[in-house]
């Protein structure tokens, strides 16, 4: 496993407009200085904290073809309900770049799966200059063209669970913007054609490309016949520097050319199906640079190449479009009898009939062996396997090495994994001690020799290295998010002497090869969930992981929950229900039966959905999770209902019309949000202004208090109160994600011990009473109900005799 990634900080705006300015004065010292500005912008998006890959923000860019400067302004601004977050507090915001693929990042620092690579990455850190907003910039000289990568996110919070609504949540808003510089009209190299060229005293520099096909082992950038004002010089005052796919920059291949004369500039292994930048850079000096440039490269398709069978184009598939060299078109009936005619439109690159000469590319001794390819099929989003021709058991002969391509489709299957895996077949070896080197590498092949060591790496390129022998039969390699294009698998059976390894004799080693995208790294385990996600229009998938396990592929059990944590979390969450049964039984006992039918309703679903909502693998679901936290939370918010209008005394028909209409609008609320603050405060609120009405005016009718008696108040209704508010405190202000299984069981049994408290004892009625004589004489008889004045039950259902005075 190896990991690159560097680390810088963000510029402000002022040195941001130096860098530009700084930039542009360079491209004008290239050739004609025609160039073009571009601008590209995305959408803000909030930005999450960070708890795995699936929580980051990920922005695609795409960066043109001969760009030379490319500039990310990084724009972060707060916002708090609607407005400015200014009294929000300062949150570090972290950047990560990559060209190709997304960037495989590691803020927490946990452990990779085994078998894994990661990919290197740039990072950025903004801090705030402003109280709600700040910028930043990220300036890459000559960035490599194609897909570029940002993934943003805030620092790992503490974890806690806020309830919607409660307060206005601070939001952190990340908008990234690309500014491109990108030369038009660079002058186009052939291979092997050498054409006179001048940099004029006015021009620092001269800038060049060229197309290198596939089989080309070898580069050679000339320069010759140097000198200054028409004359000859020993030495040339200019540095040749040399770069594959984007300009080059300061820390590229470079040769100065003052020490020599012709200088010559080699590029060994170079990346095939690319453009290679040539950059002619002049020191100072106060008269023109003249000088012949010309690309020669190394054939190692063929032994032996003639003129006749080298044409470019031909022998190493050019393009049949890709631009016009130095003013003539390249088609594979180019000849030199026709390059005088097509001269005509070259004339600012100072050449003439006389100046250009062909030579044909050279045979490369050591021979690129025959690259087979691989089949794709596709099954499914990031799940393709590339099967090999007459395979998957490959045939390695001794004298020579097997190579195979693999061609990743651009954007499509960067978001997912790519895995390979060798199995060395032991029955083939006959006790031979064999050993299969691999070299897996983007862009080019690495080529195992006999006399090389073993090593996947060249001058400008480093691949990853498998091997695979008697005792280590089997292999594995993962590469998440990896950078499309072809990938080549070059392998090599050497025998292990006393001189170390060797071509094997008369051993045909037999490997077998699987090589395969997946989503995520073994589906991310048992403790991790696989999430296909999208960005615009880009697919990329990322493991989150659950009951304290971490890392990429959900694999790091550093802080991971036991069995016995994640049994006692279970049983706590699930037995806390059983808090329920006092009340039902006090509901039962008081001729409650429609109040304890909720309560049952709300301790068995309430059960069945902590037992299904565990992260761990103590997991019981009795039906679908949605159903069983959607019953969870209607039973929840019934029983809180049902106990604050029985509490109301209302007339019975009343009592069952509130009881259907809050069963509907329940339900339909929680289908709209069932997290929000209101679905919780919006019906107990309503509730408890229903037997607030109701106890005033009996309090109006009695002229005294209801409840009538201290006691009710002070061993009841006091401590009831107290109970539910600290249940409320607890859920809305305590409760994070590492305490959630004992606060919330802390909860429901809070819940359930306040309804037995609030819940209003059956009314008993009293003994009969004697009506009293009515006295005779004109006057009124007024009636007065004693059970229906004190409001302990409907006197539609108790037949009592009433008190009647005049």
């Amino acid at each position: 496993m190896w990991q690159l990634e560097r680390r810088g900080s963000g510029c402000s705006p002022p040195r941001l407009l130096l860098r530009v300015c700084a930039a542009l004065c360079f491209f004008c010292a290239l050739g004609d200085c025609l160039f073009v500005t571009e601008y590209f912008t995305r959408t803000p998006r909030k930005l999450n904290a960070f708890n795995s890959f699936a929580s980051v923000e990920l922005f695609h860019f795409n960066v043109p073809d001969d760009t030379m400067m490319a500039v990310w302004n990084l724009i972060t601004f707060k916002e708090q309900g609607g407005t400015f977050g200014d009294s929000c507090p300062n949150r570090n915001v972290t950047v990560y770049f990559r060209s190709g693929a997304p960037p495989v990042i590691n803020p927490l620092y946990t452990r990779f799966p085994r078998d894994t690579v990661v990919p290197g990455s740039f990072a950025v850190t903004l801090t705030w200059t402003l109280p709600n907003r700040t910028t930043g910039a990220f300036n890459v000289t000559s960035p490599l063209p194609g897909d570029w990568f940002l993934a943003a996110h805030l620092p790992k919070d503490e974890g806690k669970i806020s309830v919607k609504g409660l307060s206005e949540e601070c939001q952190y808003l990340f908008q990234p913007q690309l500014i491109v510089q990108r030369l038009i009209g660079i002058s186009v190299l052939y291979p092997g054609y050498f054409i006179d060229q001048m940099i004029p005293i006015h021009n620092r520099s001269a800038l060049y490309k060229v197309f290198i096909p596939n089989y080309i082992s070898k580069v050679k950038v000339q320069l010759v016949n140097c000198s200054t004002k028409n004359k000859s010089s020993d030495s040339c005052p200019v540095v040749l520097k040399i770069r594959a796919r984007a300009p080059p920059v300061h820390n590229s291949s470079a040769l100065d050319c003052r020490e020599w004369n012709p200088c010559e500039l080699d590029t060994v292994v170079p990346a095939w199906e690319q453009w290679y930048y040539i950059l002619v850079e002049r020191y100072l000096s106060n008269s023109d640079v003249y000088f012949r440039i010309g690309v020669q490269v190394t054939d190692c398709s063929k032994l032996n190449l003639s003129k006749e069978r080298a044409q470019p184009s031909s022998s190493m598939n050019m393009p049949q479009s890709f631009g016009t060299a130095m003013g003539f078109s390249l088609s594979e009936t180019l000849s030199m009898a026709t390059l005088p005619g097509l001269l005509q439109n070259a004339s600012h690159l100072h050449t003439s009939e006389d100046s250009i000469i062909y030579l044909a590319p050279t045979a490369d001794p050591n021979k690129c062996w025959p690259i087979r390819p691989t089949l794709r099929n596709e099954l499914d989003t990031f799940s393709v396997h590339f099967y090999v021709f007459f395979g998957p058991n490959i045939s390695i002969p001794p004298d020579r090495a097997a190579v195979f391509a693999i061609n990743l489709m651009p954007v499509l299957d960067s978001g997912g994994v790519l895995n390979m895996e060798l199995k060395l077949n032991m029955s083939v070896l006959k006790g031979a001690n064999v050993t299969v080197f691999g070299c897996l590498n983007h862009g080019m092949p690495l080529f195992l020799r006999d006399n090389s060591s073993l090593k996947c790496e060249s001058e400008s390129v480093a691949g990853f290295f498998l091997s695979v022998n008697a005792s280590a039969n089997i292999t594995k390699l993962r590469i998440p998010y990896p950078q499309t294009g072809t990938w080549y698998l070059s392998l090599r059976s050497l025998c292990a002497t006393e001189h170390g390894f060797e071509p094997c004799t008369n051993v045909t080693a037999e490997v077998y090869m699987r090589a395969y995208l997946t989503p995520c790294i073994n589906d991310c385990g048992t403790y991790g969930q696989c999430k296909l996600l999208r960005t615009n229009n880009y697919l990329y998938a990322a493991c989150e992981c659950k009951a304290g396990w971490d890392g990429w592929g959900c694999t790091d059990n550093s802080e991971a929950y036991s069995y016995s944590f994640q049994l006692l979390s279970t049983l706590l969450l699930c037995l806390s229900n059983l808090m329920f049964v006092p009340p039902v039984a006090i509901a039962i006992r008081s001729h409650y039966l429609l109040e304890a039918s909720v309560y049952i309703f709300t301790m068995f679903f309430s059960t069945f959905y902590h037992a299904c909502d565990q992260p761990g693998i103590v997991v019981f679901c009795i039906m679908e999770y949605d159903v069983l936290q959607f019953c969870d939370f209607l039973g929840s918010l019934m029983s809180v209902w049902v106990t604050v209008i029985a509490m109301a005394r209302l007339k019975s028909i009343i009592k069952q019309v509130l009881y259907l209409l809050g069963a509907m609008s329940l339900s339909m609320a929680l289908q709209l949000d069932r997290h929000g603050l209101w679905n919780l405060l919006g019906p107990s609120l309503f509730a408890l202004g229903i037997m607030a009405v109701a106890w005033t005016v009996r309090t109006i009718r009695r002229r005294r208090c209801y409840p009538p008696t201290w006691k009710r108040w002070v061993f009841f209704l006091f401590p009831g109160t107290m109970i539910a508010t600290s249940a409320v405190a607890l859920y809305a202000f305590v409760e994070t994600e590492e305490n959630y299984f004992y606060i919330h069981s802390i909860w429901h049994m809070l819940i359930a011990g306040s309804v037995g408290f609030l819940l209003p004892p059956r009314a008993k009625p009293d003994a009969k009473v004697t009506p009293l004589k009515r006295r005779r004489g004109c006057g009124y008889q007024l009636c007065v109900n004693e059970h229906e004045e004190l409001g302990l039950v409907d006197p539609a259902i108790i037949s009592i005799n009433s008190i009647c005075t005049s």
